[in-house]
């Protein structure tokens, strides 16, 4: 196996010009997937590149490089205190070893449905900023995945950062998933959420939904039935019971379909938490 550390973004482009040449951003998958066969050539590290590491805030949006670790994450006193959802997601995210090598960038590039970061940086309108040698292109986390293990990165391209609108101060962020055990699970279903309430009056309120259909899957459904809508447990029933409809959810050896999405609507009624 070759291996290559660039240290620079024009190193890098020199590299990503051979063939069979794989970009990795941490490894905790990549390396599974190539010890097993399934990846082939040369691999790209990209953690010695600094411009792609580091969270940094600025004008009401956080920046967090693509080779960022999730423990670099845990760490950062304002992903703790402006994106409380996104930490909790992170939290959950493996082992304390497995989180010291996971990055954010590598995360969403396996673009797994269990992907535990993914639900959290839908419902917060992330975008992704790709990188080639000549063009900068800017996505929405939704347009940037494509489908299980898919991502709309062109060949030279990378995921180089990822840009997240700071909520308001007082909204709800809430995140869960559930797994077949308490630690290091797989998620069989997940919920981010981001609610802005007056009073108990819902007036704005995303719903992004992980390992229940292919990719994320927001329920505009839901959303659209709990806008100015009090945040009650008929109401949250109701909307519910819209999530039951919209998941696409798949059997596997985690769960059943009909499990992930009875579980899927479930996770809603724990918004009733939040009412004043």
């Amino acid at each position: 196996m070759s291996a290559y550390l660039p240290g620079t973004l024009t190193d890098l482009w020199d590299l990503l010009e051979e063939a069979d040449t794989a970009v990795m951003a941490g490894g905790t998958d990549l390396l599974v997937r190539r010890r097993a066969g399934k990846c082939a050539g040369r691999i790209c590290c990209l953690e010695r590149i600094p411009e792609l590491r580091g969270v940094q805030e600025e004008e009401g949006v956080l920046e967090i490089g693509a080779t960022t670790t999730l423990t670099d994450l845990l760490e950062s006193a304002t992903v703790a205190a402006r994106l409380p959802m996104l930490h909790q997601a992170v939290r959950q995210l493996g082992s304390p070893l497995v989180r010291n090598q996971a990055t954010l960038g590598g995360n969403m590039c396996t673009a797994s449905p269990a992907g535990d970061t993914l639900p959290a940086l839908y419902a917060l309108g992330a975008q992704a900023v790709l990188l080639s040698r000549r063009t900068e292109r800017v996505l929405d986390v939704a347009e940037f995945i494509a489908g299980p293990g898919r991502t709309a990165l062109e060949p030279g391209e990378i995921l180089a950062r990822v840009r997240i609108p700071l909520p308001e101060p007082n909204a709800v962020q809430h995140f869960e998933k559930v797994g077949r055990r308490r630690a290091l699970a797989i998620s069989v279903a997940s919920l981010a959420a981001v609610l802005r309430l007056d009073g108990d009056v819902v007036r704005d309120i995303r719903l992004a939904f992980g390992s229940v259909a292919p990719t994320v899957l927001r329920c505009a459904e839901a959303e659209a039935w709990l806008t100015d809508r009090t945040l009650t447990a008929d109401n949250l029933r109701h909307a519910a019971g819209l999530v039951r409809s919209a998941v696409l959810p798949i059997d596997d050896v985690r769960a059943t379909a009909d499990y992930r999405r009875q579980v899927a609507g479930n996770l809603l009624l724990r918004l009733e938490t939040y009412r004043p």
